[in-house]
Protein backbone atom coordinates (compact mmCIF):
# COMPACT_ATOMS: atom_id res chain seq x y z
CA UNK A 1 0.00 0.00 0.00
CA UNK A 2 1.37 3.43 -0.92
CA UNK A 3 1.92 6.18 1.64
CA UNK A 4 -0.91 8.19 0.06
CA UNK A 5 -3.23 5.20 0.30
CA UNK A 6 -2.40 4.75 3.98
CA UNK A 7 -3.05 8.42 4.66
CA UNK A 8 -6.29 8.39 2.69
CA UNK A 9 -7.49 5.22 4.44
CA UNK A 10 -6.73 6.81 7.80
CA UNK A 11 -8.79 9.84 6.80
CA UNK A 12 -11.84 7.63 6.35
CA UNK A 13 -11.80 5.91 9.72
CA UNK A 14 -14.89 6.38 11.83
CA UNK A 15 -14.45 9.82 13.49
CA UNK A 16 -14.83 10.59 17.16
CA UNK A 17 -18.22 11.60 18.57
CA UNK A 18 -19.19 15.24 17.90
CA UNK A 19 -17.31 17.73 20.07
CA UNK A 20 -18.11 21.22 21.32
CA UNK A 21 -17.06 22.63 17.95
CA UNK A 22 -19.75 20.59 16.24
CA UNK A 23 -22.37 22.22 18.45
CA UNK A 24 -21.06 25.68 17.50
CA UNK A 25 -21.18 24.64 13.82
CA UNK A 26 -24.76 23.54 14.40
CA UNK A 27 -25.50 27.00 15.78
CA UNK A 28 -24.06 28.51 12.61
CA UNK A 29 -26.24 26.35 10.37
CA UNK A 30 -29.31 27.36 12.34
CA UNK A 31 -28.34 31.04 12.47
CA UNK A 32 -27.56 31.29 8.78
CA UNK A 33 -30.64 29.38 7.61
CA UNK A 34 -33.04 31.18 9.94
CA UNK A 35 -31.39 34.57 9.70
CA UNK A 36 -30.93 34.68 5.94
CA UNK A 37 -34.52 33.65 5.26
CA UNK A 38 -36.00 36.01 7.82
CA UNK A 39 -33.76 38.78 6.52
CA UNK A 40 -34.93 38.19 2.96
CA UNK A 41 -38.55 38.19 4.08
CA UNK A 42 -38.02 41.40 6.05
CA UNK A 43 -36.26 43.09 3.15
CA UNK A 44 -39.11 42.24 0.78
CA UNK A 45 -41.58 43.48 3.37
CA UNK A 46 -39.77 46.83 3.50
CA UNK A 47 -40.16 47.13 -0.25
CA UNK A 48 -36.58 46.63 -1.44
CA UNK A 49 -37.71 45.19 -4.74
CA UNK A 50 -34.19 45.25 -6.21
CA UNK A 51 -33.26 42.34 -3.93
CA UNK A 52 -36.35 40.39 -4.90
CA UNK A 53 -35.86 41.02 -8.62
CA UNK A 54 -32.17 40.05 -8.66
CA UNK A 55 -32.62 36.63 -7.07
CA UNK A 56 -31.68 33.65 -9.29
CA UNK A 57 -34.00 30.64 -9.42
CA UNK A 58 -34.38 27.21 -11.00
CA UNK A 59 -37.68 25.40 -11.64
CA UNK A 60 -36.89 21.91 -10.33
CA UNK A 61 -40.47 20.64 -10.56
CA UNK A 62 -40.47 21.28 -14.29
CA UNK A 63 -36.94 19.94 -14.81
CA UNK A 64 -37.39 16.70 -12.84
CA UNK A 65 -40.94 15.74 -13.78
CA UNK A 66 -42.38 12.65 -12.12
CA UNK A 67 -39.24 10.47 -11.90
CA UNK A 68 -38.76 11.18 -8.21
CA UNK A 69 -39.16 9.42 -4.83
CA UNK A 70 -42.61 9.42 -3.29
CA UNK A 71 -43.41 12.58 -1.36
CA UNK A 72 -43.83 11.38 2.25
CA UNK A 73 -46.17 13.79 4.00
CA UNK A 74 -44.80 13.56 7.54
CA UNK A 75 -44.21 17.26 8.22
CA UNK A 76 -40.43 17.19 7.61
CA UNK A 77 -38.56 19.32 5.08
CA UNK A 78 -35.44 18.42 3.07
CA UNK A 79 -33.14 20.93 1.37
CA UNK A 80 -30.07 20.37 -0.82
CA UNK A 81 -27.43 23.01 -0.10
CA UNK A 82 -24.60 23.26 -2.67
CA UNK A 83 -21.47 25.39 -2.75
CA UNK A 84 -20.52 25.85 -6.41
CA UNK A 85 -17.02 26.53 -7.76
CA UNK A 86 -18.02 28.25 -10.99
CA UNK A 87 -15.19 30.36 -12.44
CA UNK A 88 -17.57 32.60 -14.35
CA UNK A 89 -18.25 36.27 -13.59
CA UNK A 90 -17.13 37.35 -10.10
CA UNK A 91 -15.63 33.90 -9.52
CA UNK A 92 -13.09 34.15 -12.38
CA UNK A 93 -10.32 35.04 -9.91
CA UNK A 94 -10.33 31.46 -8.63
CA UNK A 95 -9.07 29.87 -11.84
CA UNK A 96 -9.77 29.41 -15.52
CA UNK A 97 -13.33 28.59 -16.58
CA UNK A 98 -13.08 25.33 -18.51
CA UNK A 99 -16.79 25.07 -19.22
CA UNK A 100 -19.06 23.72 -16.51
CA UNK A 101 -18.87 24.64 -12.84
CA UNK A 102 -18.80 21.96 -10.14
CA UNK A 103 -20.31 21.40 -6.72
CA UNK A 104 -17.50 21.86 -4.23
CA UNK A 105 -19.66 21.33 -1.14
CA UNK A 106 -22.94 19.41 -0.80
CA UNK A 107 -25.18 19.08 2.26
CA UNK A 108 -28.64 17.62 2.70
CA UNK A 109 -30.44 19.61 5.41
CA UNK A 110 -33.29 17.68 7.04
CA UNK A 111 -35.66 19.76 9.18
CA UNK A 112 -37.79 17.57 11.40
CA UNK A 113 -41.52 17.99 11.92
CA UNK A 114 -42.16 21.03 14.08
CA UNK A 115 -38.87 22.63 12.87
CA UNK A 116 -37.28 22.41 16.33
CA UNK A 117 -34.40 20.12 15.30
CA UNK A 118 -32.44 19.24 12.17
CA UNK A 119 -29.80 16.92 10.73
CA UNK A 120 -27.24 18.12 8.17
CA UNK A 121 -25.52 15.39 6.11
CA UNK A 122 -22.41 16.33 4.13
CA UNK A 123 -21.80 14.31 0.94
CA UNK A 124 -18.09 14.15 -0.04
CA UNK A 125 -17.59 15.26 -3.64
CA UNK A 126 -15.31 12.26 -4.33
CA UNK A 127 -18.02 9.72 -3.48
CA UNK A 128 -18.73 7.20 -6.26
CA UNK A 129 -22.48 6.94 -6.86
CA UNK A 130 -25.01 5.97 -9.50
CA UNK A 131 -25.80 9.11 -11.49
CA UNK A 132 -29.26 8.80 -13.09
CA UNK A 133 -30.05 9.88 -16.62
CA UNK A 134 -30.25 13.67 -16.67
CA UNK A 135 -30.86 16.58 -18.98
CA UNK A 136 -27.51 18.12 -19.87
CA UNK A 137 -26.61 21.77 -19.37
CA UNK A 138 -26.80 22.39 -23.09
CA UNK A 139 -29.95 20.35 -23.60
CA UNK A 140 -30.14 16.76 -24.72
CA UNK A 141 -29.77 13.74 -22.47
CA UNK A 142 -26.79 12.68 -20.36
CA UNK A 143 -26.75 8.89 -19.98
CA UNK A 144 -26.90 7.26 -16.57
CA UNK A 145 -23.53 6.18 -15.14
CA UNK A 146 -22.46 3.83 -12.37
CA UNK A 147 -19.42 4.74 -10.27
CA UNK A 148 -19.67 8.39 -11.23
CA UNK A 149 -18.12 10.99 -8.93
CA UNK A 150 -20.89 12.69 -7.00
CA UNK A 151 -19.95 16.22 -8.05
CA UNK A 152 -20.06 15.24 -11.74
CA UNK A 153 -23.87 15.41 -11.57
CA UNK A 154 -23.84 19.17 -11.10
CA UNK A 155 -21.05 19.54 -13.64
CA UNK A 156 -22.90 17.80 -16.47
CA UNK A 157 -26.51 18.67 -15.64
CA UNK A 158 -26.61 21.57 -13.18
CA UNK A 159 -28.96 21.82 -10.17
CA UNK A 160 -31.62 19.46 -11.53
CA UNK A 161 -29.14 16.62 -12.08
CA UNK A 162 -27.56 17.21 -8.66
CA UNK A 163 -30.98 17.00 -7.01
CA UNK A 164 -31.90 13.90 -9.02
CA UNK A 165 -28.65 12.19 -8.00
CA UNK A 166 -29.14 12.99 -4.30
CA UNK A 167 -32.73 11.74 -4.46
CA UNK A 168 -31.55 8.47 -6.06
CA UNK A 169 -28.77 8.12 -3.47
CA UNK A 170 -30.97 8.81 -0.44
CA UNK A 171 -34.47 7.83 -1.53
CA UNK A 172 -35.59 11.20 -0.12
CA UNK A 173 -37.67 13.62 -2.17
CA UNK A 174 -36.08 17.05 -1.78
CA UNK A 175 -38.34 20.01 -1.09
CA UNK A 176 -35.93 22.87 -1.81
CA UNK A 177 -32.57 23.78 -3.35
CA UNK A 178 -30.00 26.43 -2.32
CA UNK A 179 -26.74 27.12 -4.14
CA UNK A 180 -24.03 29.55 -2.94
CA UNK A 181 -21.20 30.74 -5.20
CA UNK A 182 -17.58 31.44 -4.21
CA UNK A 183 -18.02 35.20 -4.50
CA UNK A 184 -21.07 35.17 -2.24
CA UNK A 185 -19.23 33.50 0.64
CA UNK A 186 -16.32 35.93 0.29
CA UNK A 187 -18.60 38.98 0.23
CA UNK A 188 -20.55 37.81 3.28
CA UNK A 189 -17.33 37.42 5.30
CA UNK A 190 -16.19 40.89 4.23
CA UNK A 191 -19.60 42.37 5.13
CA UNK A 192 -19.17 40.94 8.62
CA UNK A 193 -15.70 42.46 9.00
CA UNK A 194 -13.75 39.20 8.70
CA UNK A 195 -13.41 36.09 10.87
CA UNK A 196 -10.97 35.32 13.68
CA UNK A 197 -9.22 32.00 14.26
CA UNK A 198 -5.91 30.38 15.18
CA UNK A 199 -3.70 28.10 13.08
CA UNK A 200 -1.37 25.90 15.12
CA UNK A 201 0.99 25.47 12.17
CA UNK A 202 1.59 27.05 8.77
CA UNK A 203 -1.11 26.33 6.17
CA UNK A 204 0.05 26.53 2.54
CA UNK A 205 -1.86 25.61 -0.63
CA UNK A 206 -1.00 27.20 -3.97
CA UNK A 207 -4.19 25.86 -5.57
CA UNK A 208 -6.49 27.70 -3.15
CA UNK A 209 -3.99 30.58 -2.87
CA UNK A 210 -3.41 30.51 0.86
CA UNK A 211 -0.26 30.91 2.97
CA UNK A 212 -0.99 31.40 6.67
CA UNK A 213 1.74 31.22 9.31
CA UNK A 214 0.96 29.64 12.66
CA UNK A 215 -0.79 32.02 15.04
CA UNK A 216 -3.85 34.21 15.49
CA UNK A 217 -5.47 35.67 12.37
CA UNK A 218 -8.31 37.91 11.33
CA UNK A 219 -9.14 36.67 7.83
CA UNK A 220 -10.88 38.69 5.15
CA UNK A 221 -13.31 37.07 2.72
CA UNK A 222 -10.62 36.06 0.23
CA UNK A 223 -8.51 34.38 2.92
CA UNK A 224 -11.45 32.67 4.60
CA UNK A 225 -12.61 31.26 1.26
CA UNK A 226 -9.10 30.03 0.44
CA UNK A 227 -8.90 28.25 3.80
CA UNK A 228 -12.34 26.68 3.34
CA UNK A 229 -11.30 25.40 -0.10
CA UNK A 230 -7.88 23.99 0.81
CA UNK A 231 -7.17 20.30 0.40
CA UNK A 232 -3.37 20.26 0.22
CA UNK A 233 -2.82 22.65 3.11
CA UNK A 234 -3.86 20.22 5.87
CA UNK A 235 -4.11 16.49 6.49
CA UNK A 236 -3.67 14.06 3.60
CA UNK A 237 -5.46 16.09 0.94
CA UNK A 238 -8.72 14.13 1.14
CA UNK A 239 -12.15 15.67 0.75
CA UNK A 240 -13.11 14.62 4.29
CA UNK A 241 -10.19 16.64 5.61
CA UNK A 242 -11.49 19.68 3.78
CA UNK A 243 -14.96 19.15 5.25
CA UNK A 244 -13.42 19.33 8.73
CA UNK A 245 -11.58 22.56 7.88
CA UNK A 246 -14.81 24.08 6.56
CA UNK A 247 -16.41 23.40 9.92
CA UNK A 248 -13.66 25.35 11.68
CA UNK A 249 -14.00 28.30 9.29
CA UNK A 250 -17.77 28.41 9.72
CA UNK A 251 -17.40 28.15 13.49
CA UNK A 252 -15.30 31.33 13.32
CA UNK A 253 -17.95 32.90 11.08
CA UNK A 254 -20.60 32.09 13.67
CA UNK A 255 -18.57 33.81 16.37
CA UNK A 256 -18.44 36.91 14.16
CA UNK A 257 -22.19 36.79 13.48
CA UNK A 258 -22.84 36.68 17.22
CA UNK A 259 -20.34 39.46 17.95
CA UNK A 260 -21.66 41.87 15.31
CA UNK A 261 -25.33 41.22 16.10
CA UNK A 262 -26.26 40.94 12.44
CA UNK A 263 -29.85 39.87 12.84
CA UNK A 264 -30.80 42.78 15.10
CA UNK A 265 -29.45 45.46 12.73
CA UNK A 266 -31.76 46.33 9.78
CA UNK A 267 -28.87 47.83 7.79
CA UNK A 268 -26.78 44.68 8.16
CA UNK A 269 -29.82 42.56 7.33
CA UNK A 270 -30.40 44.40 4.08
CA UNK A 271 -26.73 44.27 3.07
CA UNK A 272 -26.56 40.50 3.60
CA UNK A 273 -29.85 40.02 1.75
CA UNK A 274 -28.50 42.11 -1.13
CA UNK A 275 -25.31 40.04 -1.27
CA UNK A 276 -27.24 36.79 -1.11
CA UNK A 277 -29.55 37.86 -3.91
CA UNK A 278 -26.73 38.06 -6.44
CA UNK A 279 -24.78 34.98 -5.39
CA UNK A 280 -27.44 32.48 -4.21
CA UNK A 281 -29.69 30.36 -6.45
CA UNK A 282 -32.88 28.81 -5.07
CA UNK A 283 -35.63 26.61 -6.42
CA UNK A 284 -38.64 28.40 -7.86
CA UNK A 285 -40.98 27.67 -4.95
CA UNK A 286 -38.55 28.94 -2.29
CA UNK A 287 -37.88 32.14 -4.24
CA UNK A 288 -41.37 33.61 -3.91
CA UNK A 289 -41.97 36.28 -1.29
CA UNK A 290 -44.77 34.34 0.40
CA UNK A 291 -42.68 31.15 0.54
CA UNK A 292 -39.76 33.00 2.14
CA UNK A 293 -41.98 34.59 4.76
CA UNK A 294 -43.79 31.35 5.61
CA UNK A 295 -40.57 29.34 5.64
CA UNK A 296 -38.80 31.89 7.83
CA UNK A 297 -41.66 31.97 10.31
CA UNK A 298 -41.64 28.19 10.46
CA UNK A 299 -37.98 28.15 11.53
CA UNK A 300 -38.34 30.47 14.52
CA UNK A 301 -38.51 27.54 16.92
CA UNK A 302 -35.42 25.73 15.61
CA UNK A 303 -33.12 24.94 18.56
CA UNK A 304 -29.46 25.41 17.49
CA UNK A 305 -28.36 22.79 20.02
CA UNK A 306 -30.57 20.25 18.24
CA UNK A 307 -28.93 20.62 14.83
CA UNK A 308 -26.63 17.62 14.17
CA UNK A 309 -23.89 17.82 11.53
CA UNK A 310 -22.92 14.45 10.01
CA UNK A 311 -20.95 13.12 7.05
CA UNK A 312 -22.25 10.35 4.80
CA UNK A 313 -20.65 7.09 6.04
CA UNK A 314 -18.06 6.13 3.41
CA UNK A 315 -15.08 3.83 2.94
CA UNK A 316 -12.08 3.85 0.64
CA UNK A 317 -12.94 2.44 -2.80
CA UNK A 318 -11.16 -0.87 -3.39
CA UNK A 319 -10.39 -0.04 -7.03
CA UNK A 320 -9.37 3.60 -6.64
CA UNK A 321 -7.74 4.82 -3.39
CA UNK A 322 -8.52 8.41 -4.36
CA UNK A 323 -12.29 7.80 -4.25
CA UNK A 324 -14.76 6.68 -1.58
CA UNK A 325 -17.99 4.69 -1.69
CA UNK A 326 -20.98 4.81 0.67
CA UNK A 327 -21.04 2.16 3.38
CA UNK A 328 -24.21 0.41 2.28
CA UNK A 329 -25.67 -0.69 5.62
CA UNK A 330 -24.85 2.46 7.56
CA UNK A 331 -25.93 4.78 4.74
CA UNK A 332 -29.21 2.94 4.28
CA UNK A 333 -30.03 3.28 7.99
CA UNK A 334 -29.11 6.97 7.97
CA UNK A 335 -31.28 7.79 4.96
CA UNK A 336 -34.15 5.66 6.28
CA UNK A 337 -34.17 7.57 9.57
CA UNK A 338 -34.36 10.89 7.76
CA UNK A 339 -36.94 9.64 5.28
CA UNK A 340 -39.19 8.53 8.16
CA UNK A 341 -38.38 11.70 10.15
CA UNK A 342 -36.92 9.73 13.04
CA UNK A 343 -33.74 10.31 15.08
CA UNK A 344 -30.58 8.93 13.49
CA UNK A 345 -29.57 5.71 15.33
CA UNK A 346 -26.85 6.37 17.90
CA UNK A 347 -24.26 4.04 16.39
CA UNK A 348 -24.75 5.60 12.95
CA UNK A 349 -24.51 9.11 14.37
CA UNK A 350 -21.25 8.25 16.16
CA UNK A 351 -19.81 6.80 12.95
CA UNK A 352 -20.93 9.72 10.79
CA UNK A 353 -20.26 12.47 13.32
CA UNK A 354 -17.85 15.01 11.84
CA UNK A 355 -14.83 15.67 14.04
CA UNK A 356 -13.04 19.00 13.65
CA UNK A 357 -9.40 19.23 12.61
CA UNK A 358 -8.54 20.84 15.94
CA UNK A 359 -4.83 20.07 15.68
CA UNK A 360 -4.56 22.65 12.86
CA UNK A 361 -7.31 25.24 13.41
CA UNK A 362 -9.12 26.42 16.49
CA UNK A 363 -11.23 29.40 17.47
CA UNK A 364 -11.30 31.20 20.79
CA UNK A 365 -12.05 34.60 22.30
CA UNK A 366 -8.49 35.93 22.31
CA UNK A 367 -7.82 39.16 20.37
CA UNK A 368 -6.78 38.60 16.77
CA UNK A 369 -3.62 40.14 15.44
Amino acid sequence: MTERSRRTRAAHRAPDPPRRGTVRWARLVAAVVVGALLAAAAVVGYGYLSVENSRKTVDLDKALGTERPRNVDNGSLDILLLGSDSRAGDNSAYGRDEGSSRSDTAMLVHLREGRKSATVVSIPRDTLVHRPRCTGRGGGTVAAQDRAMFNSAYEVGGPACAVKTVEHLSGIRLDHYLEVEFSGFKDIVNALGGVELTTTRRVVDSDSRIDLPAGRHKLNGEQALALARTRKGVGDGSDLGRIEIQQAVFTALLARVEKVGVFTDPTELYELARISARSVTTDERLASTRALIEFGRGLKGLDPDKVRFLTLPVALDTLDPNRVVPLEKQSRRLWQALRLDRPVPGDIERHAGAARNQDVIKTDDEPAR
